[in-house]
């Protein structure tokens, strides 16, 4: 039997995560975001941070995407994609959840009854949203959002060549700074 499952994809800075959490919570299902990330962790034996950051890094770079010959053999990231491939399939067969990054858009598109969101907002909005949730940095607010998003969307392509944001991927794109956050949420909760 499949199981209502939700998946966000999110530019950074757009309150996705925030979205996710709040849609979950409402429902009364699980969410997985940071959960998800201790548990590779957990089963991998990398560390919190290496997962986190290994999700948003395209293996090797703009190298790899460059050459086609990847190597001898399977590395860090190939392996954490496996064992991120399995946990997601695995979280929506065992019942309805939220889940937040991770590709698990593509992951569950043929395994769940899925509803892949992607959410989005202006510069301004996610420059404003980023320095008041995580802090000035030395590097521009702005900066830090083109390189953020750049890396997941690389991230994206490598994984799925499917194009990260590209609103036919997705089954709803939900613009966060012209709707606002608990809009949004209430959007998806009544398309549950």
């Amino acid at each position: 039997m499949k199981n209502r499952v939700i998946t966000i994809s999110r530019e950074f800075g757009s309150g996705g995560r925030t979205i996710g959490k709040m849609t979950a919570e409402q429902l009364g299902i699980p969410c997985y975001d940071s959960e998800l990330i201790r548990k590779i962790a957990g089963e991998s034996g990398f560390d919190e941070n290496y997962i986190r950051d290994a999700g948003e890094y395209a293996p090797g770079g703009f190298l790899t995407a460059a050459f086609s010959h990847r190597g001898p053999g399977p590395n860090n990231a190939d392996y954490i994609w496996e064992l991120q491939y399995k946990l997601i399939t695995e979280l929506a067969e065992k019942g309805p959840c939220v889940i937040v990054g991770r590709c698990a858009d593509y992951i569950l598109r043929d395994k769940a009854d899925c509803l892949k969101v992607f959410v989005h907002a202006d510069m301004a909005f996610r420059a404003d949203r980023i320095v008041k949730v995580y802090g000035e940095r030395e590097e521009s607010p702005e900066q830090r959002l083109r390189d953020k998003d750049r890396r997941r969307a690389a991230y994206h392509r490598f994984y799925t060549d499917m194009k990260w944001g590209h609103a036919q991927n997705y089954d709803l794109t939900l613009n966060s700074g012209t709707l606002g956050i608990d809009r949004c949420a209430e959007i998806i909760r009544s398309l549950y």
